[in-house]
């Protein structure tokens, strides 16, 4: 407990960008800091807060993104949205650091996620720490942190990129920014880049993997950037203590279909179902939803697909979306439905986030990406980890039925599949072990809480 009584004269500001994707695992992060003693405020910008039911078991505050009613959507443009909150995000920052100092609450430490590099200039005008917090791998960061240096050049010209401890990788195993389809790509992929661009005057890299995942892209990293801890998994509802009972953020329409997802679970055979989830994110074409519906159809597996209401009309008119078979669901608690003993399969975008719900809760997956740097992480579940197996697209970048079908049935039923899962449960073992107390994670977490109270006391 002494460690706790250490943490409680530390104040941290959490400042995540306002996207599911980097909301999730920096509350989560909040949650674990909180646990711990420390006292967490949460950041997001105030049209995210309006669109979204946060939790409120962590002290909110809210900063100005310039588009107060809209975000991304009232920008019109990645482009012209980062651009804007770079000019009004460092004042109406400062005017929150301002309030709750005068307030008799003073911040020790800004967690910023990383894509806001300049909230670095604002923590060391403070005078308080800064810490950036990458919400992606280390393997994925490496390859952004290449282009930053110079030591990989875009446009990249080469059909195969060697990077140290990386495995090669083809033109589809790369971020998808690399290759621009529209003006968005190279906006995005000047972001991901510029995260690298002062991270070596942040006191602290924290990032959401854990050491045994990607031990050689780690130390390899440690060596110049030498205060760069991994801090993950960072898993809703501290999943990983088994604290899964609560759901202070279900309001009643999701807690309905969630409930009506576990009934259907329950009835079902031990790894006998799989679960589709394609995120938060992906505007999945009507054929290529299409292809999906009968390839899960084909596969005659059971299946629990969750899907935004926007995209139902693009299923096919003969699809059933309730049946013995399967069930189309607008929303359901992940974990919950991952952590269900009836889930043999997750067929996933590969979003770093879903990737680590999945491998810490044992499910072989198959992986479908669509954009970022779910190419990569497909690349790294196939090929490094060994946990699931990708489908491959064709030339129009759908994945067809026959594939979906074939990757289903070899995870479900095949010599190969049980490697897969004899695989995925020793990345889940090594999960459990990180954030335990023995764990690098958890061990980690505590440096940097102690290294803040150290610095706090000097303070007073």
């Amino acid at each position: 407990m002494e460690k706790k009584s250490i943490a409680n004269k530390v104040h941290c500001l959490v400042l995540a960008y306002p996207a599911p994707g980097h909301v999730n695992p920096m509350h989560d992060f909040s949650k674990i800091l909180q646990e711990q003693g420390a006292k967490v405020t949460f950041v997001t910008t105030i049209s995210f807060f309006k669109m979204h039911n946060l939790p409120t078991s962590i002290s909110l505050q809210t900063i100005s993104d310039g588009f107060d009613n809209g975000g991304l959507d009232e920008a019109g443009s990645f482009k012209a949205y980062f651009e804007r909150f770079r000019q009004v995000g460092p004042k109406s920052l400062a005017d929150l650091l301002q309030k709750l100092h005068r307030s008799g609450d003073p911040v020790h430490c800004l967690i910023y996620d990383s894509l806001f590099s300049w909230s670095l200039d604002v923590a060391k005008r403070f005078q308080i720490a800064g810490a950036s917090f990458l919400t992606q791998n280390m393997s994925v960061n490496t390859i952004y942190d290449h282009v930053q240096h110079g030591k990989l050049q875009v446009p990249i010209t080469q059909s195969q990129i060697s990077l140290p401890f990386l495995p090669k990788l083809q033109h589809n195993d790369m971020p998808s920014f690399f290759f621009p389809t529209d003006d968005t790509y190279p906006t995005l992929l000047h972001a991901l880049v510029g995260q690298f661009s002062n991270i070596h005057e942040a006191d602290w890299i924290l990032c959401n993997s854990f050491y045994h995942m990607e031990k050689q892209v780690i130390d390899s990293t440690k060596k110049i950037l030498s205060n760069l801890r991994t801090i993950g998994p960072c898993i809703t509802s501290m999943l990983l203590k088994k604290t899964l009972g609560n759901d202070e953020d279900e309001g009643g329409a999701t807690q309905f279909s969630n409930e009506e997802c576990m009934k259907w679970l329950n009835g079902k055979p031990k790894e006998s179902v799989v679960y589709v989830s394609f995120g938060s994110m992906a505007e999945l074409k009507e054929e290529q939803i299409k292809e999906i519906a009968y390839g899960l159809r084909d596969s005659e597996s059971y299946f629990v697909w969750t899907m935004r209401a926007s995209a139902e009309n693009k299923l096919p008119k003969d699809f059933e979306k309730r049946s013995e078979k399967g069930l189309v669901v607008g929303w359901c608690s992940q974990v919950k439905v991952l952590g269900h003993e009836a889930i043999g399969c997750f067929v996933t975008h590969c979003g770093w986030n879903s990737t680590l719900e999945g491998l810490s809760l044992g499910v072989p997956m198959v992986a479908v990406p669509f954009w970022s740097e779910q190419f990569s992480n497909a690349k790294l579940v196939q090929d490094v980890w060994k946990i699931g197996i990708r489908a491959q697209a064709d030339d129009k970048q759908i994945v067809r039925r026959e594939v979906l079908k074939h990757c289903i049935l070899e995870i479900m039923n095949t010599e190969r599949g049980k490697e897969v899962k004899s695989n995925v449960m020793e990345f889940k073992a090594l999960a459990e072990h990180a954030v335990s107390e023995e764990g690098t994670s958890h061990k980690n977490t505590l440096e940097f809480l102690n290294s803040l109270a150290a610095s706090a006391q000097k303070q007073h």
